[in-house]
């Protein structure tokens, strides 16, 4: 019987691990894999404490940062398939069929992009491919780059690009744009941005990297090139709440909705920190903090339950 299994080897994960170990809780994490989403990631250089570091250093130090803490087991190459609750404790069954009981639970299993699905897209992801504009912007500085969804994350994708981008293409696929008024407001107001409807991507394409992409005009049906060294796909994400169906409260978009002062979820004994939650701004830096607050939470209640 562990008294937390943490679930997810991103950021929030992670932090999960470190201050789990270090409140003497004992504690199995689950991961998969180690790093999130931006593991792909050419450059990451807002993750406080390092002014530069590549995705795959990033997931590294998150690995190694957790695998140096004292009395934490981890499993990792395996991922939680279900969760039931039995009593006054859960049961945590994993892909390879192991059953592992718990008096509580962290889920830090983030979310996962939706992809376009096209061409060049799989190719080229984390060589010109981006799906956070607020994570990678200023590495296309002076760059022509495209934005493909026109909803509020393709809109303040390209208001966060405006001031490091030459020029920035903004793809939607009907012929209206979906986003928030005021915030299309400011986007048309740039200079450097050139809005494009009835635009189906089609094709990402280069050589080493992202040179250019091939989009169908909904009208004419004609297949036009735009050439660009980088592609912003932004047409959401679907959060890794599988899991907790029909377990805790999900929101509409099936985040798992928390208590933002405790990040405990609708059941007792479970809470959850990062991209699978109905957090408003989804970030590494606030994945850690979140999760942090989370296991001190956790910590308090595992002493009242004592």
């Amino acid at each position: 019987m562990y008294d937390l299994i943490i679930i997810g080897g991103g950021p929030a994960g992670v932090a999960a691990g470190v201050y789990a170990a270090r409140k003497k809780i004992k504690a199995l994490v689950i991961a998969e894999n180690f790093g999130g989403q931006s593991v792909v990631s050419a450059g990451i250089e807002n993750w406080i404490g390092a002014k530069s570091l590549s995705g795959f250093d990033f997931a590294r130090n998150l690995e190694e940062h957790l695998r140096a803490q004292e009395d934490l087991e981890i499993m990792d190459g395996d991922r939680v398939v279900r969760i039931e609750k039995n009593g006054d404790h859960f049961i945590a069954t994993t892909a390879q069929g192991k059953n592992l009981e718990t008096k509580t639970i962290f889920v830090g299993s983030g979310s996962r992009r939706r992809t376009l699905g096209v061409p060049g897209e799989k190719e080229f992801n984390g060589k010109g491919v981006a799906y956070c504009a607020t994570c990678d912007a200023p590495i296309f500085k002076n760059k022509v780059v495209a934005v493909v969804g026109g909803g509020n994350a393709g809109l303040e994708s390209v208001r966060d690009l405006i001031p490091y981008a030459s020029k920035i293409f903004l793809l939607n696929r009907s012929a209206e744009l979906k986003g928030d008024p005021i915030t299309q407001e400011k986007i048309r107001a740039s200079e450097k941005v050139q809005i494009i409807l009835n635009a189906t991507t089609k094709e990402i394409y280069g050589q080493n990297s992202v040179t250019g992409i091939k989009y169908a005009d909904a009208k004419s049906g004609e297949i036009k090139d735009l050439l660009v060294s980088g592609v912003f796909v932004e047409i959401g994400s679907m959060p890794n709440t599988d899991f907790l169906q029909g377990l805790v409260e999900l929101n509409p978009f099936g985040e798992m909705v928390v208590d933002h002062k405790t990040q405990s979820s609708s059941l007792t004994g479970i809470w959850g920190a990062g991209d699978v939650t109905d957090v408003i701004y989804k970030q590494n830096n606030i994945s850690a903090g979140d999760a942090i607050k989370a296991v001190l939470n956790i910590n308090d209640y595992l002493h009242k339950k004592k």
